[in-house]
């Protein structure tokens, strides 16, 4: 029961009934409402923010050739909900109901671990040179995109290493097998349909904070909470990452935003009593990962960035002038 009720529970999380109304009753207003060129909106910023947007349209979409799109591509008048891609959906739809309905997409929802032989509008990429076809949109963000207050100072919080979460990969499943009992480790995996000896008790976010460090492996294909853990008064724990998302993971500096381990993970007691010596260089990290969540919270700006990535791949894709 004690399970289940903290499974249920909705502190430091996003409001799914508000998410789920907003887009439903977004879906049935008429189209014509939303008809505007995003492009324009650009007046809106100072030069400055105008550079700094450019290039995150130009991260976000690498576009540099124009390419056409196979003839499986989807017309946008055609782009109808589907109930087991319900958020990849809303979260796409809010932004392309803007755009003529004649234009065509290639949606590729999921957790996106390989780059697609044409571009497609993807929630994941590996993180590589060439990476292009893979064009990032901010999708399936009522999981991913969560940020809360953390009143918990560092200092005072225990000197352990935190995490739970499902461990179907096999390396997920080879880090809990090393420190699922190691002294200075509250780990364990919360599904239960293996691996038994690794199976913990599952911990609400607000018990997760009383720890200085806190877990982010990836998963399938990036550690979903990473948004939350570096929004938070703890250092996230974790390797360089292999994938990245709209929060642009490739761009995180080991050992300034998060706590870098080897890919074996054979140092982590090493890495968590270095920074338990110096709790200023700790804190300085906590700093740094705050500033960089900061770039998120402007929802216009968001917005406006989330326009021109479509923008700009209908203009790749040989779509628009």
């Amino acid at each position: 029961m004690l399970q289940d009720i903290k499974r249920a529970s909705f502190k430091h999380k996003n409001n799914k009934l508000a998410y789920y109304v907003k887009n439903y009753v977004r879906l049935c207003r008429p189209f014509v409402i939303f008809r505007r060129k995003p492009d324009k909106k650009l007046t809106e910023f100072s030069p400055a923010d105008k550079e700094y947007i450019e290039q995150r349209v130009n991260y976000y979409n690498k576009l540099t050739q124009v390419t056409n799109l196979p003839d499986s591509a989807i017309q946008l008048g055609d782009f109808k909900l589907k109930e087991h891609q319900k958020t990849y959906f809303f979260d796409t739809y809010e932004y392309t109901r803007y755009f003529s309905q004649n234009l065509r997409i290639c949606p590729l929802y999921g957790d996106i671990t390989h780059v697609p032989d044409y571009p497609c509008i993807t929630k994941s990429r590996p993180i590589s040179e060439d990476n292009a076809n893979s064009v990032l949109l901010k999708l399936d963000k009522i999981r991913h995109f969560l940020f809360l207050k953390d009143k918990n100072d560092f200092i005072g919080k225990k000197d352990m290493l935190v995490g739970r979460s499902k461990a179907h990969q096999e390396h997920r499943v080879r880090f809990l097998n090393m420190y699922r009992n190691h002294p200075m480790c509250d780990v364990g995996q919360v599904n239960r349909d293996k691996n038994h000896h690794l199976i913990a008790n599952r911990l609400t976010m607000e018990e997760h904070l009383k720890y200085k460090f806190i877990l982010c492996l990836e998963g399938n294909d990036v550690a979903s909470n990473l948004k939350w853990v570096m929004s938070s008064n703890s250092l996230a724990v974790m390797p360089k990452p292999k994938y990245e998302t709209w929060f642009m993971e490739a761009q995180l500096i080991p050992d300034y935003h998060y706590v870098l381990i080897k890919d074996d993970f054979s140092d982590l007691e090493e890495r968590m009593r270095y920074y338990i010596d110096h709790p200023d260089e700790a804190l300085q990290i906590i700093s740094n990962a705050h500033k960089y969540i900061e770039q998120f919270k402007d929802k216009k700006r968001e917005d406006l960035i989330s326009l021109l990535v479509l923008n700009k791949y209908f203009e790749m894709t040989n779509q628009k002038p």
